[in-house]
């Protein structure tokens, strides 16, 4: 799911904003998601298994 947010809405970060991480999704708020780079980069690594993590440390799993 958060690879998929990532990927749609990442230029607002709101796949970092699913996974607990505040600070990269404000920073890609600000930046457009790194406009449009780095929210493209980020979902694929979250698709293609990059082991994720949300907050609270659990793996995340698609």
């Amino acid at each position: 799911m958060a690879g998929l947010l990532q990927l749609f809405l990442g230029s607002f970060g709101v796949g970092r904003f699913y996974m607990g991480s505040v600070g990269i999704g404000i920073a890609q708020l600000f930046t457009c998601g790194g406009l449009g780079i780095w929210a493209l980069i980020d979902g694929v690594m979250l698709l293609a298994g990059n082991e994720a993590k949300d907050q609270h440390g659990r793996i995340l799993r698609g």
